[in-house]
């Protein structure tokens, strides 16, 4: 039957790598015999999460999941590429193995236990993701579909977390006495909310209290959550729906992922489920279900890969870009998007005037916002856990390429009104925010390695000086430092034009500049 075929779990491995070397010589190593090697192969056999997790992303891929789009790309060398019609839409063939964002980006949500977004016209699959999602973190299918909150207008606070126990509202002479009947799903390590965007305001304050802060509240009775993989759905993109979704619950989305059109040529597909009378989330192979010891497992590993020192500074510098705001201050710590949003005016009155920089170097141009620090944790979390996917025990370049655009999706809001979306060849980034992104990102990459930021970049000889600490530095030491920093910034200040780049590193001088004047007046304090 097609049903056993649909069962199959991909042969091991399914990303060949070349042998790890031998491990470093341990003096236990004498007390082990025979035996007790081969049962330590074995253990490391079956604690092979990340290949675990590929084969789960490869049956879903191949059997669940009707996504033939390869859009999250990698190659290893040369690959063919296509241009067709007169707009020149390009087509490349990825050299090296590639993966659907809509089932990988939230298999790595399961894999982290973050909080993924799925966005799509009605009928696109998005609440079957879900639910597969939770079969794989170790739930019965009639467990998932009871606990999935069904977002609509008349959903209240009770609804969502559960109700007090009317005998004990009679009883209660405090209200710690008070018994709460809890949702039961508020226990589980995979939620799934559908249509969040139906959920009316106040039910969505207490949703986002959840979601952030992992835990529910009713009459100052609290419920702690475990760590959960959460799930939502909306059939709008723009947060719409209903009821508005409230900006403080947006912001705690970690990665959106769109449900992409069915493609007719892979109607067959149907056809056969149809015959069979079958459903995916029905015959999940129990190989590729993961028990919550593993899920934990993975997750301290995912947290372990390693992001190279030069990858760091390259992501630094393309987050450094979107938070300046010359315009909105006078104050050098005030010049941000944030203080012009804070004033509640009208943003086209304050950026109006333009500055005469040159927007192909100048991004933040293009966004009426900059990155948060949760903003920025979720992209490290994320692009660990894509190299983790991949076998990697280092994050590389394409990793963070590839995942910034999902995670960054309702982060950036895009300025409409910014000239570089007036161009023929640029006007489609104001739909396609994922194109949009990753064009940010690949021209930030450019202009860091135009100006050589690897060699020319002078804050990181301060950043190591200052990092060893400031006991036993004599006074003439502290002043050769502070002058350093006065003359770089003495340099700076020459150039015609301030960009967003530079800003966070002149913020990092001042800090550092003051620090040692802080040690500077206490070593004339001492009379050192």
């Amino acid at each position: 039957m097609a049903e056993q075929r649909y069962r199959k779990v991909s042969a091991s491995p399914t990303k060949p790598k070349s042998k790890s070397s031998k491990s470093d010589f341990d003096i236990a190593d004498l007390y082990k015999g025979p035996v007790s090697l081969k049962d330590e192969a074995v253990a490391e056999e079956d604690l092979n999460l990340d290949e675990k997790l590929r084969q789960a992303y490869f049956w879903l891929v191949n059997h669940a999941v009707i996504s033939p789009f390869y859009d999250v790309e990698y190659d290893d060398g040369p690959n063919q590429k296509f241009t067709f019609g007169d707009q020149k839409v390009k087509v490349s063939l990825p050299s090296d193995q590639s993966y659907s964002s809509y089932v990988l980006l939230p298999l790595l949500n399961l894999a982290v236990r973050r909080r993924c977004l799925l966005v799509g016209g009605p009928g696109r699959g998005k609440t079957q993701i879900a639910i597969l999602m939770g079969i794989l973190g170790g739930y019965d299918i009639r467990e998932i579909k009871r606990s999935i909150q069904h977002g609509q207008p008349q959903m209240t606070v009770a609804d969502l977390l559960g109700n007090p126990m009317p005998s004990s509202l009679i009883s209660a002479q405090k209200p710690e006495e008070i018994v709460i009947a809890w949702r039961k799903w508020l226990s589980m390590r995979v939620k799934i909310i559908d249509e969040y965007n139906r959920i009316p305001t106040r039910t969505q304050s207490a949703l986002l209290t959840l979601l952030a802060d992992n835990y529910a509240e009713i009459l100052d009775q609290i419920y702690e959550c475990p760590a959960a993989a959460w799930y939502l759905t909306a059939n709008d993109d723009g947060g719409g729906g209903t009821y508005q979704v409230i900006e403080a619950l947006r912001d705690r989305i970690d990665v959106v992922v769109k449900a992409l059109h069915f493609n007719t040529r892979f109607l067959d597909e149907l056809l056969t489920r149809v015959e069979e009378d079958f459903r995916p989330e029905d015959i999940v192979p129990p190989e590729i279900v993961f028990k919550e010891e593993e899920i934990t497992a993975m997750n301290k590993e995912i947290r372990a890969v390693k992001v190279p020192d030069s990858l760091r500074r390259r992501i630094e510098f393309f987050a450094s870009q979107f938070e300046f705001c010359e315009e909105g201050a006078r104050q050098l710590e005030y010049m941000t998007k944030d203080t012009v949003k804070l004033a509640a005016v009208d943003w086209n009155m304050v950026v109006g005037s333009g500055t005469g920089k040159d927007l192909s170097k100048d991004i933040g141009s293009q966004t009426k916002n900059g990155l948060s620090v949760r903003a920025l944790m979720t992209c490290l979390s994320f692009v660990k856990a894509m190299a983790y996917f991949r076998g990697k025990k280092e994050v590389c370049f394409e990793d963070v390429r590839q995942i910034l655009p999902f995670v960054l999706h309702d982060k950036l809001a895009v300025y409409d009104n910014s000239p570089f979306f007036e161009k023929p060849e640029t006007k489609a980034f104001r739909v396609d925010q994922v194109s949009w992104i990753r064009y940010l990102f690949d021209t930030s990459i450019k202009e860091f390695e135009r100006l050589d930021m690897d060699r020319e970049d002078p804050l990181i000889e301060l950043e190591n000086e200052f990092a060893k600490g400031l006991d036993g530095i004599s006074e003439e030491e502290i002043l050769d430092r502070l002058i350093k920093i006065e003359r770089i910034l003495g340099q700076w200040s020459k150039g015609r034009k301030f960009y967003g780049h530079m800003y966070d590193d002149v913020l990092k001088m001042k800090y550092l500049h003051q620090r040692y004047t802080n040690y500077l007046r206490w070593l004339e304090w001492e009379g050192k």
